[in-house]
């Protein structure tokens, strides 16, 4: 090349440079700063569409798609236009499941169609699952045969099972093969899996019978057969085992990787710790939200649907809220003589009411991760009760002590502390019976376990209080 020919070269660098002026897009957090989601909202405004792709091709996937959820919903679309040979597998894995939804409805669906045959199976599922029926069939016609009913089978398993969650691409052999056997056939098939960490043997019939780790079949001699080194003790995954039950299998026995069965214990798919690691995060933050009635509480939902998930429990509150008051109002003459039990009610009512979230918590997450079993359930309501029981004498005695001398009556300073001993170790009991109860009628006990547990302590609380008023002669 001429010096004359370089010059022009450094120059035609220096303009391409200039058309996209220089702005941080990560920040020390190594999220995407301010300013770049403002310089690619306003040029998308103005319809720089190839400024907007020189931005937006120096991202790695996962930042480009951190990039759809923080822009508005009506530039998304936007976006994906003008990055389209940008929007590969890799990007539409880690969207946002609302995000990914509205990205696949704007999209043709020969679009969806070539991008889904780029992703695992797991991944492809997740992409159409929350489509349309007439959108997915739309989808599905343009796939290849064989793609279309890998997809389609996963389609028929139940949500959120591992039928769903599992990948079709793993790597399975006959157990008369010898470990050279393997490798050479590892090293010639251009089919198989790109990515794996162990092999499955099979039988004649498609049953697995054991499993070799990679570093097993490089460290052992050609000549070794696969049935004497492999090891036979596997943990089978069922194909409608719940999502849930999966990861914690992969958490007691540390997996990698484990084998997924049908109902004639046939290999059908694997599932490996890259994706149960989504479903331990989604599972976790699930029965937190579930917990507080806010639904996904995803705030990237759509408004009409966060309204919906949560206005209903709200709604279940306001009812169970009539019990207490009905309560009060049962207890309005002795209100009237002592304007006190009033003003102390809601403390008795809310102390309870926080120890029953604390001990419900804990138990909703012991029965999560199976550490609350029908083996034990005796043993830890015992152990919430006496924590509860240390609890209620400690902040009893710290009320009562303080109403005594703020209201110059020791009488009422004892009715409180009593009361307040009795709501605690109502909220130790309800905190793990409730959710319990959920659970042995196959209900999620995250769902309405609050509501319940809120309307037993808030009830015992003024019955309590205002029950002990009366029957000490305090009123």
């Amino acid at each position: 090349m001429s010096a004359e020919d370089r010059t022009e070269t450094m120059d035609d660098a220096a303009t391409s440079a200039d058309a996209v002026p220089a702005v941080e897009s990560l920040d020390e957090e190594n999220t995407l700063t301010r300013d770049f989601v403002r310089r690619v909202s306003d040029l998308l405004d103005a319809g720089e569409t190839d400024q907007v792709y020189d931005l937006v091709e120096r991202l790695h996937p996962a930042d480009v798609a951190d990039l759809f959820e923080l822009l508005g919903a009506d530039e998304r679309p936007m976006l994906a236009a003008a990055i389209t040979d940008l929007m590969g597998s890799e990007v539409f894995a880690e969207l946002n499941d609302h995000v990914r939804e509205l990205l696949v409805e704007s999209l043709p669906a020969g679009e969806v169609a070539d991008i889904a045959e780029q992703l695992d199976t797991d991944d492809a599922v997740a992409m159409l699952e929350d489509l349309d029926h007439e959108d997915q069939q739309a989808v599905l016609a343009h796939l290849e045969p064989e793609d279309r009913a890998a997809i389609e089978t996963a389609l028929s398993y139940p949500e959120e099972s591992a039928g769903r969650l599992m990948s079709r691409d793993f790597v399975a052999v006959p157990g008369h093969m010898t470990v050279g056997d393997l490798i050479d056939y590892l090293r010639e098939d251009r089919d198989l899996a790109n990515e794996f960490w162990e092999v499955f043997i099979v039988d004649a019939r498609y049953h697995p019978i054991g499993t070799c780790a990679l570093s097993w079949i490089l460290r052992c001699p050609r000549g070794i057969a696969l049935t004497d080194v492999m090891k036979r003790d596997q943990n089978l995954i069922p194909v409608d085992l719940d999502q849930e039950e999966v990861a914690l299998r992969f958490q007691k026995y540390a997996l990698i990787s484990a084998a997924v069965v049908d109902p004639d214990g046939r290999l059908v798919g694997q599932i490996t710790v890259d994706d149960v690691v989504h479903i331990i995060q989604e599972e976790a933050g699930e029965d937190v939200l579930l917990l507080s009635g806010a639904g996904d509480g995803d705030i990237n939902e759509p408004i009409r649907e966060s309204y919906a998930s949560r206005v209903r429990w709200l709604i279940a509150n306001l009812l169970t809220a009539l019990v207490g008051a009905t309560i009060i109002s049962h207890f309005g003459g002795a209100i009237e003589k002592l304007v006190a039990l009033a003003a102390l009610s809601p403390m008795v009512a809310s102390i309870g009411g926080n120890a029953g979230t604390q001990t419900m918590a804990v138990a909703v997450r012991a029965l999560a991760t199976n550490q609350l079993t029908r083996a034990n359930t005796g043993r830890i309501l015992w152990r919430e009760l006496r924590v509860a029981m240390l609890n209620g004498v400690t902040v009893a005695a710290l009320i009562g002590i303080a109403t005594a001398l703020f209201f110059a009556n020791p009488l009422l300073g004892a009715v409180i502390a009593t009361a307040v001993m009795v709501n605690i170790m109502t909220a130790g009991l309800a905190g793990v019976v409730v959710p319990v109860l959920f659970d042995r009628f196959d209900q999620d006990p995250a769902v309405a376990s609050s509501v319940f547990v809120t309307m037993i302590t808030d009830s015992m609380g003024f019955f309590a209080f205002l029950g002990l008023a009366v029957a000490s002669g305090l009123v």
